[in-house]
């Protein structure tokens, strides 16, 4: 049986966590999440999706702030006696004197096929440059952030009407089996780690609020990814009549004409029709500022709108 330390935090993290703990060949021994965090609109503290399955285990849990900054709570994790440290999307940078504490080292499940999308958004960003194609990797751990040997990995084609929601319960499902296939294999010393080629590196930065703002003078295409992509947070949005109007779901319009960008250019059946840099992007579900998502079709009873008139 293996033993594993797991760390993790998020929904996509718990999944994992329930995947180990449903078999037999893993024995859970502890689990490491991030501290309670505010969250809702009236901000109260809540645990995180991996600490809600670890109380419900009754798994012993620890909530360091910043782990590295915590010699207390690596002892009490080499008391757990874990063959090897499972970590996915737990939100800390490790030190190498944990990825070295362990007998088999620390692996990492990561939402993309390495080189590509290293760092914190690979999910949304894989959708926002408009890859055809991405995946999930399991890695051993290194100092250098998902740089190190890949252990595994699984492949998945992308439509371009796929949303981050979407991919990440496909990619979730695709990490729980490597976990119970590659991870096995690696344990019992049957993989062959393969380096990642540094030629070939992506940077998947952390999503930043302002990247929200919708560029109207961008390409149809690339605004439709943006807001695929931005579905899991922050959203997308843009201003009219000097409020803001959250974006949820576009079709892209090929055309070729050439008008203001940001201009509506149709009002109908099809949509709210949007002029772009290039192309014309329809809009079929928006979000009022302080109101309820609404199909474009309930939007445009409540609003009094004109072609020409400027989206920003």
């Amino acid at each position: 049986m293996i033993k594993v330390c797991f760390l993790g935090t998020p929904e996509f993290a718990a999944l994992h966590l329930a995947a180990l703990l449903s078999d037999s060949r893993f024995s859970v021994v502890g689990v490491v999440t991030q501290p309670d965090r505010p969250a809702g609109r009236k901000m109260q503290l809540t645990p995180s999706a991996v600490k809600v399955l670890a109380v419900e285990k009754s798994l012993p849990l620890l909530t360091p702030e910043n782990l590295r900054k915590e010699p207390e709570a690596f002892k009490i994790i080499q008391s757990w006696n874990a063959d090897i440290a499972v970590v996915v999307a737990f939100g800390q940078i490790l030190s190498q004197d944990f990825l070295d504490s362990f007998k088999l080292g620390a692996v990492n499940v990561h939402g993309s096929l390495l080189p590509r999308w290293r760092g914190a958004a690979p999910i949304q960003r894989s959708i926002e440059a408009g890859d055809s194609e991405t995946g999930v990797s399991l890695q051993k751990m290194v100092k250098k952030l998902d740089a190190g040997p890949v252990i595994g990995e699984r492949h998945i084609k992308l439509d371009q009407e796929i949303t981050a929601v979407q991919l990440y319960d496909q990619l979730a499902v695709l990490g729980c089996e490597l976990l119970k296939t590659d991870l096995v294999d690696y344990c019992d010393g049957k993989k062959e780690l393969l380096p990642q080629d540094e030629t070939q590196v992506t940077l998947a930065a952390k999503i930043e609020k302002e990247e929200s703002l919708i560029d109207w003078s961008l390409s149809a295409q690339k605004i439709h990814d943006k807001i695929r992509a931005f579905t899991m947070g922050p959203g997308t949005y843009c201003l009219f009549q000097g409020k803001r109007l959250k974006i949820h779901k576009t079709k892209v319009i090929k055309s070729e004409l050439k008008s203001p960008a940001g201009s509506i250019q149709k009002i109908d059946s099809d949509g709210l029709v949007i002029q772009t840099g290039s192309g014309q992007l329809a809009l079929l579900e928006v979000q009022p500022e302080s109101k309820s998502k609404l199909a474009i079709g309930d939007f445009l009873k409540s609003h009094q709108l004109h072609k020409g008139d400027l989206f920003v």
